[in-house]
């Protein structure tokens, strides 16, 4: 379902199990790319806004002009607690789409947090806030407020297509995302290559 400030009514998404959320969480976004192939991983340059950042949780995607977040408050208010906001900005450098006030209202609702191919602002308050958010850039010029947009469609977000209820995952190396069909043989994959990295490390500290 999409929606516009003329239809905005609840987003219908479907929505992963909180336990292999969970389990998806826990892993590092390397072991979760190699385990679908190397693909799935966001443009290199959408990066944490603030160190330490972390997000795991379904797509709600956000498809919005370049430099305007007028759908963003929109989806502000549909979402529900542990989405994840990620939106199409079409990669634009030049408005933040995103600042301190929208952390707080993110954080009062319980999402989990952003995915910005765009820009944002207020950066060390958002790290404050410790809402995760990941973004293209950061710049302190505001955004325009007057759409168009869409909510709850299919898009494309640092070069990789993302529909509504798929796995964002994101850490310090960047964001993956894992679509929801096949989902749980990526993490059957994703945990073996963990742990086989693991005892690998082990073996190379113990001098084996």
């Amino acid at each position: 379902m999409t929606t516009d400030l003329t239809n905005a009514g609840a987003i219908d998404t479907r929505r992963p199990s909180a336990e292999l959320l969970k389990r998806f969480s826990a892993l590092p976004t390397a072991n979760v790319a190699d385990a679908q192939d190397r693909l799935g991983a966001l443009d290199a340059r959408i990066k944490p806004v603030w160190r330490g950042a972390t997000i795991a949780g379904p797509a709600f995607t956000v498809w919005t002009r370049a430099g305007d977040n007028k759908m963003l408050h929109e989806a502000l208010r549909l979402a529900e607690p542990g989405d994840v906001l990620i939106v199409n900005g079409q990669g634009d450098e030049s408005r933040a789409l995103l600042g301190e006030l929208m952390a707080e209202r993110a954080k009062f609702r319980g999402l989990a947090g952003f995915v910005i191919d765009g820009a944002v602002r207020d950066a060390d308050v958002i790290g404050e806030i410790e809402v995760p958010v990941f973004a293209r850039a950061v710049t302190p010029a505001g955004p325009f407020k007057h759409g168009p947009g869409k909510l709850g469609c299919n898009i494309a977000v640092g070069g990789v297509a993302v529909s509504p209820g798929d796995i964002v995952l994101g850490d310090a190396d960047g964001v993956v995302i894992v679509p929801q069909e096949g989902a749980e043989q990526v993490l059957i994959n994703a945990e073996a290559k963990f742990a086989d990295e693991t005892a690998r490390r082990a073996d190379i500290k113990a001098g084996r």
